[in-house]
């Protein structure tokens, strides 16, 4: 082998490894722009050229542009990025319609060479490779290297750029494909997120029912903090929602695909807590047999309820806060950190302001906790939507009674509106749940349904001003102010037996389940208060006897 056998084979091998490792740097790289760039200033120092660059159809426009160019002059790669060249025109329109690289050792004998790029660059182009950029979809641009500066291009360098086209083909050809991909997965999680604001707004979120202003406020607040990755603090009395309120903002959040863990921290002592926060590890404290991760690693990926926040020990407050700064927590017996992706949401019913003035809560704590906060009104702030919970209760328990109830009647609807519920929506939902129970299928939910302190007919004040005080309806001639508790409550119980019996067509049966009596205790109860039972709707009304 001769020494310029041997350095020409040299030079091959030094060029299959520069191919290699580009085709590597385009494969293990989305950012194709930045590669491209690179590698086409390398090839220009590759085949000592004076410029190279990439040409690319745009088919809009119908011709073609340079996204990349590598120049010896700037000034003519700063004016190149500006020229366009007509499809078809041109060698590389001429490589394009071939499908074919070109060598041509001296440009201005090919007629097919548009000169009026070098006139708008003020550059000479003498000589050029250009190889088309190919995809299975098509020709989507051409590679051209120009001027050879030692000697004029030849066959091995064609080679070369023929094989380099080829990885620039297909990283350009990915990239656009990638680009389209992430542009629709954005696309499709604007709607996402369109569609789950939508739908929570349709829906007044999973569970929750109002028209009210106060909870047209609080759906709003809702939907804010779903779209925003914020710490919420849900405030509220008990029975009003507040985990409805942190699960509807979880499944309308970016994380709803991941798990949504709730913890009651009123419920547990100081060190289960942190176990059942944080993990342990075995051994960690007597019975702690085996490893195990604690909810704030099994709600990664998703959001955690800490209900009852006002509740925690300090202690635990100081830890929980360094989980927050840190985003991660160190199980009990461990000394090792594990970070977790939690959104947390906090409740309580109560005052945590008045909490941290009394030393019971942390002040930092606090504030990291309530960047959103949301207060939840009690049922008695929005009367007007009494009558919708009612009916969405009452769908809920008949049909886990499976019992065919249709309606509330307007007199015991007044009668649930009048009531001030301190327990709030969970007393409402348990006196329709009870009310349900008692009821026959087809029946309509009536006062005799409801408890006593809601169905006690209710008669005008007796006195004409403003703040006079409703008495109950006795029968007898007696006045209410001259009987003793046991006599009003004997009468008032005769009466009410007696509405019902009424109401019911005298049909004891009938009554004694309104009532939740057996019939046998029903006609006992009859027989002692001297009503009569009437048997038919044309019957007298019962009437108890006069005290």
């Amino acid at each position: 082998m001769t020494p310029q056998e041997r350095a020409d084979r040299l030079d091959d091998e030094r060029r299959l490894r520069r191919l290699y490792e580009l085709g590597i740097a385009f494969s293990s790289r989305t950012d194709v722009a930045a590669v491209v760039e690179v590698v086409v200033d390398e090839l220009r120092e590759e085949l000592d050229s004076e410029g190279a660059a990439v040409l690319l159809v745009d088919p809009k426009q119908g011709d073609l542009y340079f996204p990349w160019v590598a120049q010896q002059n700037p000034e003519v790669a700063r004016r190149l990025r500006d020229v366009r060249v007509p499809l078809g025109r041109g060698i590389a329109g001429a490589v394009l319609r071939s499908g074919r690289a070109m060598r041509v050792d001296d440009v201005e004998s090919q007629p097919d060479f548009y000169r009026s790029v070098d006139y708008e660059t003020t550059f000479r182009t003498r000589c050029m490779l250009a190889a088309p950029l190919l995809t299975p979809s098509g020709p989507i641009g051409v590679v051209e290297v120009v001027n050879r500066r030692d000697r004029p291009f030849d066959d091995e360098d064609l080679r070369f750029l023929e094989a380099l086209s080829l990885s620039i083909a297909v990283a350009i050809d990915n990239a656009r494909l990638y680009a389209r991909l992430r542009e629709a997965e954005s696309k499709l999680r604007d709607e996402v997120g369109v569609l789950r604001r939508d739908l929570a707004t349709r829906t007044r979120f999973e569970g929750m029912v109002g028209l009210s202003a106060p909870m047209e406020e609080v759906f709003r607040l809702m939907a804010s903090a779903a779209s925003a990755p914020v710490a919420v603090l849900v405030e509220g009395e008990t029975g009003t929602g507040k985990e409805l309120v942190a699960r509807g903002i979880h499944r309308s959040s970016a994380r709803a695909q991941g798990p949504f863990v709730a913890v009651n921290c009123a419920a547990l002592p100081e060190t289960l807590l942190e176990s059942e926060l944080f993990g342990h590890r075995r051994g960690a404290f007597t019975g702690a047999d085996r490893d195990r991760r604690g909810l704030f690693e099994a709600a990664s990926g998703g959001s955690i309820l800490l209900d009852e926040i006002g509740e925690m020990p300090l202690a635990m407050q100081a830890k929980l806060l360094r989980v927050l700064q840190e985003s991660e927590v160190i199980p009990l017996g461990d000394t090792k950190p594990r970070r977790v992706d939690v959104r947390v949401i906090s409740a309580t019913n109560r005052d945590l302001r008045r909490e941290i003035a009394e030393r019971r809560f942390r002040e930092d704590l606090f504030y990291r906790l309530s960047t959103f906060p949301i207060r939840l009104p009690a049922l008695r702030q929005r009367r007007e939507d009494i009558a919708l919970l009612a009916d969405h209760f009452l769908a809920l328990a008949a049909e886990r009674h499976h019992k065919r109830i249709d309606a509330i009647e307007p007199s015991a609807l007044d009668a649930l509106a009048r009531h001030d519920w301190p327990g709030n929506a969970r007393e409402l939902q348990n006196e329709i749940e009870r009310a349900v129970a008692l009821a026959s299928s087809g029946d309509r939910i009536g006062l005799a349904h409801l408890s006593l302190r809601l169905g006690a007919p209710v008669a005008a004040s007796r006195s004409s001003s403003p703040g006079a005080q409703a008495v109950p309806d006795l029968p007898g001639e007696r006045a209410p102010e001259t009987m003793d508790l046991r006599e009003a409550r004997e009468a008032f119980e005769a009466e009410f037996i007696a509405r019902m019996l009424e109401r019911h067509g005298g049909n004891v049966s009938r009554t004694a389940r309104a009532l939740g009596l057996s019939r046998a205790m029903l006609h006992k109860k009859i027989r002692s208060m001297e009503l009569r039972a009437i048997s038919g709707a044309g019957g007298s009304r019962p009437r108890a006897a006069a005290s």
